[in-house]
C-alpha cells in the first residue's frame, strides 16, 4: 500500500533550480520563460540552437533542460541530447525534457533511446507545463538520493538508497526495482541482478524485467538461453528494438556474422536514425561480404553524422572503400555512379575533417584504388603519386599504412606492398588487432571477387582433404591459387596434401618441387604471422625428403 503523497513546497523548489530553455523561435523562448517565472523559477538561461546549449550546459549545471525537437536546419533535440549524455554534460539528477509536436515512428523511435526524463507535446499551456513540471521534479525529489550516488558512480551507495525509498513504497516502487537491476549489472553482481528481475516476472510480465533477464544471461555467457529470452520478448512485442540488438550482440560474440547482421538491420528498419547502430550495421555487412547494404548503411550514418556528436571520419572512408569495391571491374553506368559517388564522398571527408591528421592521405589512397578499379590509368597515377609526396619523410601511423599497403597491391607493386607490411609487424609487434589486419592483408590481397573465389574454393579443397581425396583437394588448391597465388594459408594446405599424398605413394620430385615453390612464395610473411610456425615446420618437413 501506497504511503501519502509527499508534501514539497514547490515554491521553494522551484526558486532553487537552474532551468535552461532551448528553441530556435523567440518568441517561444520567452513565452516559456515568462511561465517559468511565473512558478518562482529565479534562474532561467535561453539557447537559439544545438550549439549554443551544448555549450552552455559545459560552464553550466542545468538542473532541468526544456528543450524543443524541431530546431529548423541544424541539431534537433535528440542530437542535443544524445550529445549532452555522451559528454557527461546532464547529470542523472538532471532532468532533459523534450518539447516536441512531431508524431513519425522513426523520430519517437530515435529519441526515446536517448532516454529523455520527459516530454511535452505542442502546444503547451501554463497548466500543462506546470502540472508536468510539477509530477518531474516530485520525482526527482524523493529519487534524488539515488541520483546523487549514481552521479558520484557510487553504484553500492545508490543499490543502497534504492532499497532504503523501496521500504517507503512510494509509487516509484517500479523505477527503483529497474534501476536497481541495471545497478546490480553494472557492479557485476549477475546474482542479485537476476533475483531482481526474476522477483518481478514471478508476479506478472514486464518486457524490461525479462530484457534485464536476458542481459544477465548475457553477462554470465549462457548464450542460447539468452537468445530464447530476447526471441520470446520479440514474440510478445515484435518493436522491441533493444531485443534485436542483443540477439545480434550475442551471434556477433558467438562468430554468426550473418545472423548478427540479420538482426541488426532488424532494429535498424524499426529505429533507424540512430547513428552508432548504423555503423555497426556498416561494419557487419563489410565482414559479410555484403557490400551493397554496407554501402547503405554508411550512407545512413554519414548522413546522421551531418549534426551528431558522434560524426565520424572512419564512416566517410569506410562509405569510399566500400564504393570502391563495388565500382571495381565494373564498366556499367552502375560502377561508373559508385565510382563518382566514392571520390565524391572523399573529398568531403577531407574538407569535413582537414584538421584530422592523415585523412587526406587517406582519401587520395582510395581515390587511386577507385580510379585503378575503374582501369583509368592516368588518374589513378596521377592521384598515387600526389598521395606518396604526401607520404614523404615521415613515420605514418599504423592504419595509414595499411592503406598505403592496400594501394600498393593495387597498383602491382607487391613487393613494396610486402616490405610496408612486414616493416609494420616489426614496429607493432604487440599490437593484435593491426598484426591481424596485415595477416588479412598478407592472405588475400587481391580483388573481392578473387577473394570469395579463393575462399570458396579452400573450404571444398580441405573437405576432399578430410574425406582423403588427395588428388580432388590438390585439384581444387590449385584453382584457389590461381585467384590469390601468394595466400599463405593456401599454400601450405597444398604442400600439406602433397605431403600425405608422397606418405602414401612415395616420393615424386615433382610433387617436391611444387612444395618447393608454394613454401617459397610465402616466404616473406613475418614471424608473428599465425602460419609462420606451420611454414617452418613444413620447410623443415620438405628438406628432409
Amino acid at each position: 500500500m501506497l504511503t501519502s503523497k509527499p508534501k514539497i513546497n514547490f515554491l521553494k523548489v522551484y526558486s532553487k533550480l537552474k532551468f535552461l530553455v532551448v528553441d530556435d523561435f523567440e518568441n517561444f523562448r520567452l513565452s516559456i520563460r515568462q511561465m517559468l517565472r511565473s512558478f518562482g523559477v529565479e534562474h532561467i538561461d535561453t539557447a537559439s540552437n544545438g550549439e549554443e546549449a551544448v555549450q552552455r550546459c559545459t560552464y553550466e549545471r542545468y538542473d532541468i533542460v526544456l528543450c524543443d525537437y524541431n530546431m529548423g536546419d541544424r541539431k534537433n533535440g535528440q542530437h542535443i541530447l544524445e550529445e549532452l549524455r555522451f559528454k557527461k554534460l546532464i547529470r542523472r539528477t538532471g532532468l532533459f525534457i523534450l518539447i516536441t509536436a512531431e508524431t513519425s515512428k522513426d523520430i519517437v523511435m530515435g529519441a526515446r533511446e536517448y532516454a529523455p526524463d520527459g516530454y511535452i507535446a505542442k502546444p503547451i499551456t501554463k497548466a500543462v507545463l506546470q502540472k508536468r513540471l510539477d509530477a518531474l521534479i516530485e520525482q526527482r525529489e524523493i529519487l534524488l538520493p539515488i541520483n546523487q550516488e549514481i552521479d558520484k558512480e557510487n553504484y553500492p551507495a545508490a543499490i543502497t538508497a534504492c532499497d532504503q525509498i523501496l521500504r517507503q513504497k512510494t509509487k516509484y516502487t517500479t523505477w527503483c526495482l529497474r534501476t536497481m537491476g541495471e545497478l546490480y549489472l553494472l557492479t557485476g553482481d549477475y546474482a542479485h541482478a537476476r533475483k531482481v528481475y526474476e522477483d518481478i516476472l514471478s508476479s506478472r510480465e514486464i518486457p524490461w524485467a525479462r530484457l534485464g533477464v536476458g542481459k544477465v544471461q548475457i553477462a554470465e555467457q549462457q548464450y542460447k538461453e539468452a537468445i530464447d529470452t530476447f526471441k520470446g520478448i520479440l514474440e510478445q512485442n515484435k518493436d522491441m528494438v533493444e531485443a534485436y540488438d542483443y540477439l545480434a550482440e550475442i551471434y556477433r560474440l558467438q562468430g554468426k556474422s550473418k545472423e548478427a547482421q540479420k538482426h541488426l538491420e532488424k532494429a535498424t528498419q524499426l529505429s533507424p536514425l540512430g547513428i552508432l547502430r548504423q555503423t555497426q550495421l556498416g561494419e557487419l555487412c563489410t565482414q559479410n561480404q555484403d557490400l551493397g547494404k554496407a554501402a547503405g548503411a554508411y550512407r545512413n550514418a554519414v548522413k546522421l553524422g551531418l549534426f551528431s556528436c558522434h560524426d565520424s571520419s572512419e564512416n566517410y572512408l569506410q562509405l569510399g572503400r566500400t564504393l570502391s569495391d563495388l565500382s571495381e571491374g565494373n564498366a556499367t553506368d552502375q560502377g561508373k555512379q559508385y565510382a563518382k559517388e566514392a571520390i565524391t564522398t572523399l573529398g568531403k571527408a577531407a574538407k569535413r575533417f582537414e584538421e584530422e591528421e592523415d585523412i587526406k592521405l587517406k582519401s587520395l589512397l582510395i581515390e587511386t584504388r577507385v580510379h585503378q578499379g575503374q582501369n583509368d590509368q592516368a588518374a589513378s597515377r596521377k592521384t598515387f603519386e600526389a598521395a606518396q609526396k604526401l607520404a614523404e619523410g615521415s613515420e605514418l601511423p599504423a592504419d595509414t599504412c595499411l592503406e598505403m599497403a592496400k594501394t600498393f597491391y593495387k597498383m602491382g607493386d607487391t613487393d613494396k606492398a610486402e616490405k610496408m607490411l612486414f616493416e609494420l609487424a616489426q614496429r607493432c609487434n604487440d599490437d593484435k588487432s593491426i598484426l591481424n589486419k596485415i595477416e588479412d592483408l598478407l592472405d588475400e590481397p587481391g580483388n573481392l571477387e578473387n577473394k570469395m573465389k579463393a575462399r570458396e574454393l579452400n573450404r571444398k579443397g580441405i573437405s576432399y582433404f578430410e574425406e582423403g581425396k588427395l588428388n580432388e583437394a590438390v585439384n581444387i588448391f590449385q584453382q584457389a591459387l590461381s585467384e590469390t597465388p601468394k595466400h599463405p594459408a593456401l599454400n601450405l594446405n597444398l604442400v600439406q596434401v602433397l605431403l600425405k599424398a608422397m606418405e602414401k605413394q612415395g616420393k615424386n620430385p615433382q610433387q617436391i618441387a611444387q612444395c618447393k615453390g608454394c613454401l617459397d612464395r610465402v616466404k616473406h610473411i613475418p614471424t608473428q604471422h599465425r602460419q609462420y610456425k606451420r611454414l617452418q615446420f613444413l620447410i623443415k618437413k620438405v628438406s628432409a625428403l
